[in-house]
C-alpha cells in the first residue's frame, strides 16, 4: 500500500482489485478505503459486479488480482473463523431451512462465538433477544422461518448479520422485499450502527434515492472500473446518474416526478 493509503484509518482497503469468477475479471483496478463508522455504498447497473465486489471483500469469491486488507492484514491470510468474528453478511443468495423458527435463524448469528457443539451462552441470548427487538420481530420469533413472508425472511436474515456482532457488516440490497417503512426502519438502524457501534458498512442498493440518505461515501459501478467515489453531494446529480444508468432526458424527468425529489 502506498504512504497516502497507509496514513488513512482503514478498517477495510482495497488495491487494485480484480475480480470476477473463475477467472473471468468482471472488474478491475478496484481502490477505495473503508473507515470505522463509514457507511459506504455501491450503486450501478444490474450485473455491474457490485455483488462479486462484495463476496470477494468478505472472501466468498478469491481476487483474479489485486488484495483485500482487513485492519491492514491481507484477507488472504485471515481464517474463514476469525473472519467470521469481524464480518457479518447478507447476501441475496436464499437459505431455505425446514426447521428452524426466525429466532433459531437469528441465533445462527452467535456460532461463531461458540464452540463446536453451537451451544449458546447467557451472553449470546441476551444479544439475540436484544437484536430481535432492535429489529422488531419479535412477533415473528416463534414461527418457522419457511412460513414467513419474504419481507418478514429478509428482516429475520438482517437480524441474524446484527446478532453475529460485527465490527463490518456486507449487506447485499438489503432493502430487496421491505416495504417503504421497513427500508426506512432499515437505514436509521444502520447509521445507529455505524455511528454508536462504529461498525463499517459496505452494501449495494439500487434505490440511488435510499443511497443518498443513509450513506457516507457511494460507489459508482459501471462497466468494467469503478466510474466515480465521492459523497453523496458530489455523486448523484442528474449528469452522473444519467451516465451511469443510460438514462434518457426525459425519463430521468419522470423519475423525478416518480421519486418525489430534485436532484
Amino acid at each position: 500500500m502506498t504512504e497516502q493509503l497507509l496514513s488513512i484509518e482503514s478498517k477495510v482497503h482495497l488495491e487494485k482489485l480484480s475480480v470476477g469468477y473463475r477467472e473471468k475479471t468482471i472488474l478491475t483496478d478496484i481502490s477505495f478505503n473503508v473507515t470505522p463508522g463509514e457507511i459506504v455504498t455501491l450503486i450501478g447497473p444490474n450485473g455491474a459486479g457490485k455483488s462479486t465486489i462484495l463476496k470477494t471483500i468478505s472472501k466468498q469469491l478469491e481476487p483474479v488480482s489485486g488484495s483485500v486488507y482487513i485492519d491492514s492484514r491481507d484477507i488472504a491470510r485471515v481464517s474463514y473463523r476469525e473472519l467470521a468474528q469481524k464480518i457479518s453478511i447478507l447476501l441475496t443468495d436464499r437459505i431455505n431451512p425446514e426447521l428452524m423458527t426466525a429466532r433459531d435463524i437469528v441465533e445462527s448469528g452467535r456460532y461463531p462465538f461458540t464452540g463446536h457443539m453451537g451451544i449458546l451462552s447467557d451472553e449470546d441470548h441476551r444479544i439475540v433477544e436484544e437484536t430481535v427487538n432492535l429489529c422488531n420481530i419479535s412477533k415473528l420469533a416463534d414461527k418457522y422461518y419457511r412460513e414467513l413472508s419474504d419481507g418478514q425472511k429478509q428482516r429475520v436474515l438482517l437480524a441474524r448479520a446484527i446478532a453475529q456482532t460485527p465490527e463490518i457488516l456486507i449487506l447485499d440490497e438489503p432493502t430487496s422485499y421491505l416495504d417503504i417503512k421497513y427500508k426506512l426502519d432499515l437505514l436509521k438502524m444502520l447509521r445507529v450502527l455505524a455511528s454508536e457501534k462504529n461498525i463499517s458498512i459496505i452494501m449495494s442498493l439500487h434505490e440511488f434515492e435510499l443511497a443518498r440518505i443513509i450513506s457516507d461515501t457511494i460507489v459508482c459501478v459501471k462497466d468494467d472500473n469503478i466510474y466515480k467515489a465521492g459523497t453523496p453531494e458530489d455523486i448523484l446529480d442528474r449528469t452522473t446518474l444519467q451516465e451511469l444508468y443510460d438514462i434518457s432526458d426525459e425519463n430521468y424527468d419522470m423519475l423525478l416526478q416518480s421519486i418525489g425529489c430534485m436532484l
